[in-house]
């Protein structure tokens, strides 16, 4: 179990990432981008948005520190750009947590199945804080 950071940038990932692991001497990461995801009937994926980081991580300090892009789409607030993830192997860890955290909040997205993670969802609690809470897969 482990609660990470997650920052989000608005099309300059990329460029933030490769900074960052220059800056901590953090081994280089693989980069999902917008375009590696499986395509969406009704969403489909505008032609600027495909070469956009969907997610990558840097270990720093020996701390898991994930990012990605926001879609152009969506609306991107510097100070609300930064999530915490809590990442674990107990689904009734998961279902507990978001329960909880929903209550007085919004929820962003329901936990569901995904194509990165068997239970995944997204809650702003009633402080403001956004969580992404995830069941930990074997990578």
């Amino acid at each position: 179990m482990s609660i990470d950071a997650y920052l989000n940038f608005n099309g300059n990932c990329r460029e933030a990432v490769e900074f960052y692991t220059d800056v901590f001497g953090a081994e280089k990461p693989q980069l999902m981008t917008f375009a590696d995801m499986p395509p969406h009937p009704d969403y489909p994926l505008a032609e600027e948005s495909k070469q956009l980081i969907m997610h990558t991580q840097l270990t720093i300090g020996g701390s898991r520190v994930m990012f990605s892009d926001v879609m152009p789409e969506m609306p991107f607030v510097v100070g609300n750009n930064i999530s915490l993830a809590f990442v674990t192997d107990n689904k009734d860890d998961i279902q507990s947590a978001f329960e909880k955290l929903k209550v007085g909040g919004t929820v962003n997205m329901e936990l569901q199945e995904t194509f990165w993670s068997k239970y995944f969802g997204m809650v702003t609690d009633k402080f403001g804080v956004g969580w992404q809470l995830n069941l930990n897969v074997e990578e």
